[in-house]
């Protein structure tokens, strides 16, 4: 084999001198040549090429030394909840933050209540809200050339299914929550690409005639009617494939069973969320983060994030992978579970529900090392945040060190462990990102820091991509 391609590269090398001149930087014959040559000192298992050719690379870089059955024990565990699945939609961070709110309130009204919400109604808002970010944006942006940054930005990105904890925070507050039984899921909130993607070419079109009428010194007030009538069909879309959000319902509270606790009442979503989250969310938290690549103890906020306009941008504080989970540790010991983020996709085996470095071999396979660091993987857009999922207990041995992690994730009950994950704590501390957690369990010096002016940071940054 190594024979022909030599043979097939000298041919090019002649052809090429006939034709034309290299430039430079191209991929010349004198350089395919000098790959020959590089080709030639590497040795070549001919099995191995064979059957990288014809499996999955999976399949064979699993190690199996580390695929023996797993240790399910966790010394420090908060109490279970019923899995829940996003399907084929974007929006883990919604059901990482409903499993964080549910079982809050499970937790303070015993164990025997089933609690699921909505994803679909305020996934409605969620949408509308986004629709709105991508119109103001371009008209606040309307005169500038379409090639600025910003300007791109709103039409590369006018509407996603993704998000984080904020938005979640940001929309209860303002829109409520509905049990899943008064709004349950439709097949474009389970499969949300079709409408996204048409909701997002409307808007689209929709910017451009915003644009036009900002080139031409039309009013704001002008601008704002256009706005609203957009906004009316984007409503109007999403009305159709998510379905209309109620303004009033009667429910009951349920135990697992299925057996009514007390008497069905009225509520609005506004009044079901005071019932179930008692206060306001926003205030009583801090967004955590692990950025290698910037200093540690400062504040950070994403400029023009989706809640912009109707809720705030999100914020977090920059901290060392050990403070992170001393306040994890700290929640989980009082049985409070936290959202959280990875990059899941990262040596993850899926049929066993199970996070290692260790669960695949690629260097041996490939015969070469990968080596970049956390903050090399991110700046070069290798690895960032992709998941969200529920932070639910921890092992630590007899020394307080931690061994491994548990999340609910929210791809099914029949998936993994029971619905859960397992990650070791060497792959926690590479491929986990972000971690919400209740101010009462945040040491002063990080609640300190949480409180400086935020440093402002860009949206096409690769770690502030939206959980999906």
């Amino acid at each position: 084999m190594k024979k022909l391609l030599f043979i097939a590269l000298c041919v090019v090398g002649g052809l090429s001198t006939a034709v034309a001149q290299t430039k430079d930087g191209e991929l010349s014959a004198d350089m395919l040549k000098d790959i020959a040559k590089e080709l030639k000192q590497m040795p070549v298992n001919q099995a191995l090429v064979n059957a990288v050719a014809a499996n999955a690379i999976d399949d064979l870089a699993k190690n199996h030394q580390n695929a023996g059955a797993l240790d399910t024990y966790f010394s420090v565990e908060t109490k279970s909840q019923s899995i829940t699945d996003q399907k084929s939609s974007g929006r883990c961070w919604m059901f990482s933050g409903f499993n964080v709110l549910r079982s809050n309130y499970v937790r303070e009204h015993g164990d025997s209540i089933q609690l699921e919400f909505s994803q679909a109604y305020l996934f409605f808002y969620d949408q509308l809200e986004k629709a709105n970010l991508m119109l103001q944006g371009v008209i606040d942006t309307g005169t500038k050339p379409m090639e600025d940054q910003r300007v791109r930005f709103f039409f590369q990105h006018p509407l996603s299914d993704g998000g984080t904890f904020c938005g979640v925070a940001d929309l209860a507050e303002k829109y409520g929550l509905v049990p899943k039984e008064v709004m349950p899921e439709s097949f474009a909130s389970d499969n949300t690409s079709r409408a996204t993607r048409l909701i997002a070419s409307k808007l689209r079109e929709y910017g451009l005639q915003l644009r036009d009428m900002a080139q031409k010194n039309k009013s704001q007030i002008s601008m704002n009617k256009a706005k609203v009538r957009m906004l009316a069909q984007v409503y109007r879309m999403l009305e159709m494939t998510i379905g209309q959000p109620p303004q009033e319902f009667t429910y009951a509270f349920k135990t697992k069973s299925g057996r009514s606790v007390g008497k069905a009442q009225k509520f609005t979503p506004l009044s079901f969320y005071k019932e179930v989250v008692k206060g306001p969310v926003n205030g009583t938290f801090i967004m955590a983060m692990n950025d290698p690549r910037r200093p540690y103890y400062k504040t950070y906020e994403v400029e023009y994030d989706r809640h912009t306009y109707d809720g705030h941008n999100w914020r977090y504080v920059n901290l060392p992978m050990d403070d992170i989970e001393q306040m994890a540790i700290a929640s989980l010991k009082d049985g409070r579970k936290m959202y959280s983020s990875y990059d899941v996709g990262k040596f993850l085996d899926r049929k066993r529900g199970y996070a290692d470095i260790e669960n695949f071999d690629y260097e041996s396979l490939f015969g070469t090392k990968f080596g970049m660091d956390k903050a090399q993987r991110i700046s070069t857009f290798d690895s960032g945040s992709t998941h969200a999922m529920t932070l639910t207990a921890v092992d630590l041995d007899d020394k307080g060190k931690v061994m491994k992690w548990k999340v609910e994730n929210s791809w099914g009950a029949d998936w993994g462990q029971k619905g859960c994950l397992i990650m070791t704590d060497r792959w926690f501390r590479e491929y986990m990102f972000r971690l919400v957690v209740d101010k009462k369990y945040v040491p002063e010096k990080i609640l300190k820091a949480a409180e400086t002016e935020p440093v402002m940071v860009m949206p096409e940054d690769p770690l502030f991509l939206p959980d999906e």
